[in-house]
């Protein structure tokens, strides 16, 4: 029940989506380019098709993004990756850049 005079305020919530971040994928003389593309499959969700083509671009370019996740998300999966990675002996390198 209102009082005659009483002031009601209102409460206005914010709410953003958080901030993203790139998932780069660095080229080396060592990491096979089949290892490549199972990570952009298993841990990217990438499909074949497009794995082979990120894979491509990293070999021919140097780098290239292969995802924008919520940081954590990101690093996650770059933890992941390089963590197989380093149980196959690759010196796969991946790097988290913000948006």
């Amino acid at each position: 029940m209102a009082v005659q005079g009483e002031t009601r305020e209102k409460t206005r919530i914010d709410i953003r989506e958080p901030k993203h971040y790139r998932v780069i994928m660095h080229n080396d003389d060592f990491t096979s380019m089949d290892f490549v593309v199972e990570i952009l499959v298993d841990i990217f969700h990438k499909n074949e098709i497009e794995a082979s083509r990120l894979m491509l671009m990293v070999h021919e370019s140097g780098r290239a993004a292969v995802g924008s996740y919520p940081y954590d998300i990101a690093v996650t999966k770059v933890k992941a990756a390089q963590a197989r990675a380093k149980e196959a002996g690759f010196p796969f390198r991946m790097t988290v850049e913000e948006n």
